[in-house]
């Protein structure tokens, strides 16, 4: 069956805008239901030092993830740019490099956590009962690397050239996969973060398996053949200058929380339960805003390389006043029943009060990403991730870390004061983002708009 480039360059904004974006909301819910299973089914049939090692553990991976998911935005934006330049046929030896990239960066990434795991668990205060967990939990995922990476891979590869439904498919069968096996493992065989881990990495394999299959039964509209996969400095140069800034980005963002994770955890057992715990819902609170920057990375991306700024700037909009739809939804669900939605997932009082006050506090964040991911988007669709990567280290570094850690030390903070740095830190960077915006817009797309209209 034929692959079809979805050019998006011409036509409504809308309409397609949303029905590319739908299947990424959905493939985001279900991976974040691989670790929302992991940490439910742990809550409910394990202890709290399996709580909490699958909480610290799931931490640690997150920030590799989310700096392989970076990298592959690289990929994403260049296949975008030869797709707005109509020079589609260029795409396969784009796709070969990075696979040559890719696998490289997996290899560097296992040997590195393998070798590290137990300093790393040090350096985030993994409480000594949960200790051993933490360490099983990250090693037997990082056994599993090169399925996170080859994942990561493929979806940007299917987002660059307009598809995000069948990445939807492969991580929904996945993920049924993924409960099956926590269920097995942790309720039946009572294997506790081990068990937890086993079946994530499971799952990541099985999504993979069946990606490479569905590649394999249709034709894509340009050629993949061995000649692609060779060593071209030109799209490896170009995709590590997209996909760098923005995963140290995401690493910047990761390591924030997991900093913040490590200050919670020397306060004790149940505060690292809780802080794991709302960090999972996090996912679910901001799914919408999150797939909005994702489908406008690779949306602007072929604007640009069209030199069709105007609908960029439409669909960024666009995509600001969806996310604040949902955005109101979620505040008042983790605003006023934060202990509901933190019921869902653990059984014991005191863990189900820490969290609700976190998440009481991370409301308020729910109604400023809608604005953050839409200009991260926008600015990684231009190819301006460096100001991404910018504005993001210093809101995390300079506002969310410290001061979290000035409320970890007072005897009258609780858990919402700590959570009070994610929405400061947010707040700055909207205004930062703002102010970038509306100062080098005319470099960004009136520069391009004259060359247009002068040919």
């Amino acid at each position: 069956m034929q692959q079809k480039i979805n050019d998006f360059t011409q036509g409504e904004i809308f309409k397609p805008l949303i029905k590319f974006t739908v299947p990424i909301v959905f493939s985001l819910l279900l991976q974040v239901m691989y670790g929302a299973a992991d940490l439910l089914i742990v809550g409910w049939f394990g202890s709290t030092a399996d709580v909490s090692g699958v909480t610290t553990g799931s931490q640690i991976m997150a920030v590799l993830m989310h700096f392989v998911a970076g990298l592959s935005v690289g990929l994403t934006v260049l296949l975008g740019y030869k797709i707005g330049e109509k020079r589609s046929h260029e795409a396969g030896d784009v796709i070969g490099t990075g696979i040559i990239l890719f696998a490289l960066i997996s290899v560097v990434l296992t040997a590195a956590v393998l070798i590290l795991s137990e300093e790393i668990a040090v350096v985030m205060r993994a409480p000594q009962e949960a200790f051993g967990q933490t360490l099983q939990y990250v090693r037997i995922c990082t056994g599993g690397m090169i399925f996170i990476v080859a994942y990561n891979l493929l979806g940007g590869v299917f987002r660059g050239i307009g598809d995000s439904k069948t990445p939807l498919l492969a991580v929904g069968i996945a993920c049924a996969f993924n409960i099956a096996g926590d269920l097995l493992l942790v309720a039946v065989f009572h294997m506790g973060a081990a068990g937890a881990a086993i079946a994530t990495v499971s799952a990541q394999l099985f999504s993979v398996i069946i990606s490479v299959l569905i590649l394999r039964r249709r034709k894509l509209p340009f050629v993949v053949g061995k000649k692609s996969f060779r060593w071209r400095r030109e799209y490896v140069r170009r995709t590590l200058k997209l996909g760098v800034p923005i995963a140290i980005e995401s690493i910047m963002a990761g390591l924030s929380f997991l900093f913040i994770t490590a200050i919670v955890n020397n306060m004790g057992l149940i505060y690292s339960a809780a802080v794991g715990t709302a960090e999972k819902m996090g996912g679910f609170i901001m799914l919408v805003p999150i797939c909005f920057m994702q489908s406008l990375s690779a949306w602007v991306a072929q604007q640009y390389g069209a030199r069709t700024m105007p609908r960029a700037r439409r669909a960024m909009f666009y995509s600001m006043a969806v996310s604040l739809g949902y955005g109101c939804l979620m505040f008042f669900l983790a605003f006023w029943h934060g202990e509901a939605l933190a019921g869902l997932f653990n059984r014991t009082p005191e863990i189900i009060e820490q969290t609700a006050l976190y998440l009481r506090a991370h409301a308020f964040d729910t109604l400023l990403v809608p604005f953050l991911f839409s200009f991260m988007g926008y600015f990684n669709g231009c190819g301006r991730t460096g100001f991404v990567m910018a504005q993001t280290i210093f809101g995390s570094f300079c506002i969310r870390i410290p001061l979290a850690f000035y409320f970890s030390r007072q005897s009258w903070a609780s858990m919402f004061h700590i959570a009070l740095g994610t929405p400061a830190a947010t707040g700055v960077q909207v205004i930062l983002c703002t102010v970038f915006y509306i100062f080098v817009n005319r470099k960004i797309s009136g520069r391009e708009e004259k060359k247009l209209s002068e040919g």
